[in-house]
């Protein structure tokens, strides 16, 4: 779907077009998927205020996303949805799981950091 910038007018339009769900029945198993990003909002302002991070439930989250959403699509979903805030921490993540686009039409990818204490926490699954 050629849509330039997401926006409230537009979000919904481009999150049905993107969504493959083989096991959707019905509308309340697509906004079922998209309550995953107030879960990943959540987790991540746990951690802004508890420096509790709840690295693998985030992982599952996104992986469960990128997997109805596709990698392109997730990333946009995401970006535009999570308060700019958190987008290091969700760089970070999407970094680590190797569904970083090279660029977005919704944010400078380049000028946001990644998350030094999350990319730790994420390196240290690797071991």
């Amino acid at each position: 779907m050629g849509i330039d910038i997401l926006d409230e007018s537009n979000f919904l339009d481009y999150a049905l077009s993107y969504y493959e769900n083989p096991n959707c029945v019905d509308f309340d198993e697509f906004h079922e998927d998209l309550n995953r990003i107030k879960y990943i909002k959540r987790l991540f302002n746990r951690f802004d205020q508890k420096n509790n991070l709840k690295e693998r439930l985030i992982l599952n989250h996104i992986i469960i996303l990128n997997n109805v959403f596709g990698a392109e699509a997730c990333s946009r979903i995401l970006f535009f949805r999570i308060e700019e805030r958190y987008h290091s921490y969700l760089k970070s993540f999407l970094k680590y799981l190797q569904l970083l686009p090279i660029e977005l039409p919704e944010v400078d990818l380049i000028n946001i950091p990644t998350n030094h204490v999350i990319d730790s926490i994420l390196g240290k699954l690797l071991e």
